[in-house]
């Protein structure tokens, strides 16, 4: 019997148990995109706490000012004027104009006045987060990021089986809504895809072309899993400036969770910059959606399902990858191609897919491992590991 998301427990929140009974050191962050779980983990740690908690929300319609965070804060100093202090929670702080700066000037205060007052903070903008962490915060905190779900961990909390998590993807929020399938396609679309870009892109960031920025992001999930010039984006999408507006809009996506572009390997991350990104959704969820392809019809078209399986694998990659596991290319070269090139622990392991549809290139094993040393090469798919099976365990452990 599957259990209920809230009952399941996501390995993130071993760690963060850990670090909120450790002496007050450093700010607690936990990043990641839309719809997983961050807010329900960190209820789920803090609610087995001893410790007196203050949690507060800034993901409201209008944005909130600094000193909001200020009057949350001194809330929860009251709270831990006691010896063993409290905890304090602040999510989608990203919302806040210049939030690090206040956050910087309140940790020191407490830090110079002895305060244990603990500080865990939320945010659906990994990359938003980021900026404001390294512009004020540097030193000072400590990251958890949570990625999208895994098979493994929709197949432990739901009971899902492989073809449900190819095409329903990973997004625990919508799994009650599978059996109506028009109902979860409107929810995906709605609630996550529209309000990660309205809300975690185009309300913080400065984007000139907003509708451009929807169109690249409806490119991206229809091409994922290939290779595709900046060029040709721009001979595809109506209005699409020039390749560097195009390149920082993918990073905005990438930033919120939605999609990526792989850069090609080049054995040095100077020479892979410039290189035709390799599209890639991070949730299959988002390709299923804007496809507008039945369930069945993703069992019966080849050519999709090819898609599909080669996606799920590199969106399982790609979000180890966001996570701080590995650093994922793809590489090509001559008519030769490896589908995914992690690099770990000084290692790089070459990965080819092997999903039933037609292949672009020929696969590249021998010409790639003659150019670079190569820890493993993993076939997924085919005759090699079986789909499931890969998609079942943490990226780690094929790395490792």
């Amino acid at each position: 019997m599957s259990k209920r998301p809230r009952e399941f427990r996501r390995p993130q929140a071993g760690v963060l148990a850990a670090r909120l009974v450790e002496p007050r050191r450093f700010l607690h962050v936990v990043a990641g995109p839309r719809q997983v779980g961050k807010s329900t983990l960190v209820q789920q740690v803090t609610g087995e706490l001893s410790l007196p908690v203050r949690y507060a929300s800034a993901d409201e319609p209008t944005l909130r000012g600094a000193d909001w965070i200020s009057q949350q804060w001194e809330a929860a100093r009251l709270e831990a004027a006691g010896e063993a202090g409290a905890v304090l929670v602040l999510d989608e702080i990203q919302k806040i104009p210049s939030w690090s700066e206040t956050v910087k000037r309140l940790w020191d205060e407490d830090t110079r006045n002895g305060c244990s007052l603990k500080v865990v903070l939320l945010g659906s903008a990994p990359l938003l987060m980021a900026q404001g962490l390294t512009e004020s915060l540097a030193g000072r905190f400590e990251t958890l990021r949570l990625p999208h779900w895994s098979f493994q961990e929709m197949r432990a909390a739901f009971g899902w089986s492989l073809e449900q998590y190819l095409y329903f993807g990973g997004y625990p929020g919508a799994a009650p809504l599978i059996g109506e399938p028009a109902r979860w396609s409107r929810y995906i679309a709605d609630s996550l895809i529209e309000t990660s870009i309205a809300r975690d892109v185009l309300l913080l960031s400065r984007v000139d072309k907003p509708a451009l920025l929807r169109r690249l992001f409806e490119l991206a999930c229809r091409y994922s899993g290939q290779v595709l010039s900046y060029t040709k984006m721009i001979g595809l999408l109506q209005d699409a400036g020039n390749t560097t507006t195009l390149a920082h809009y993918l990073r905005l996506l990438a930033g919120a969770g939605m999609v990526c572009g792989l850069p090609k390997y080049a054995g040095g991350a100077a020479r892979s910059r410039g290189s035709s990104p390799k599209l890639q959704v991070m949730n299959t969820a988002l390709m299923t959606v804007t496809s507008g392809v039945s369930l069945a019809e993703s069992r019966t078209d080849r050519e999709f399902r090819g898609r599909l399986i080669e996606s799920a694998v590199g969106a399982h990659l790609a979000n180890a990858a966001a996570a701080g596991e590995c650093e994922l290319y793809y590489w090509r070269d001559r008519g030769q191609e490896i589908d995914f090139v992690a690099v770990a622990h000084g290692g790089r392991t070459a990965i080819e897919v092997k999903s039933g549809r037609a292949p672009q290139a020929r696969p590249g094993s021998a010409a790639f491992a003659a150019t670079f040393k190569v820890k493993r090469t993993l076939l997924v798919g085919g005759d090699g590991i079986a789909i499931e099976e890969f998609l079942g365990r943490s990226v780690s452990e094929w790395l490792s």
